[in-house]
């Protein structure tokens, strides 16, 4: 008896360690999400922030040459974790604002519409810069919006001589992905 409890703690020891490297792996950040090429994030850079956004997105209505037409403002919006912890906020620039203070700001990159009925997932090429209590958000390389709902403009008949100058904050959610160059 004792010659098989001596072999089942050395298998459960093996096997410990054996799937402690799998539980490293697991451990090392989010798992990067599947989207289309047009916004797919180059080699070189590892996922290392996923944040749900709330918010909404803000259109005015402007006259233009030929009539009136909804003009994008930009977004206001909050970013939680999976645990419903507040990450950043976000805001027109595009930027976004850690707790600590760290910023992000990013440029248009690369747009691809998922669904029609939604906002396009977008990859935006960013800068991260350190704040006054920390440095969530420094080094950001890349920003992904992905799994977009609502927060399109209104119709576009709803903007005319009568609206014009009317603002609509129209409501939508997104995951936004946070990169930063692999070392």
């Amino acid at each position: 008896m004792k010659r098989s409890t001596r072999f089942n703690r050395l298998l459960a020891t093996a096997l410990a360690v054996a799937a402690w490297p799998l539980a490293q792996v697991a451990a090392a950040g989010p798992a990067e999400p599947v989207v289309p090429i047009d916004i797919a994030v180059p080699a070189g850079n590892k996922l290392y922030l996923v944040g749900h956004a709330v918010g909404v997105q803000i259109h005015r209505c402007d006259a233009v040459v030929d009539g009136y037409k909804w003009a994008f403002v930009g977004p206001r919006a909050e970013l939680y974790d999976d645990n419903g912890k507040l990450l950043t906020t976000h805001f027109g620039g595009p930027s976004w604002l850690a707790r600590d203070g760290s910023k992000a700001v990013g440029s248009l990159d690369g747009r691809v519409t998922v669904d029609p009925t939604a906002i396009p997932w977008l990859r935006l090429v960013a800068t991260g810069s350190a704040g006054q209590d920390g440095d969530r958000l420094a080094g950001t390389t890349y920003i992904q919006r992905i799994a977009t709902t609502g927060g399109l403009a209104p119709a576009p008949a709803s903007c005319n001589a009568g609206a014009l100058g009317t603002v609509e904050e129209v409501p939508y959610t997104a995951d936004y992905t946070f990169w930063k160059a692999s070392s």
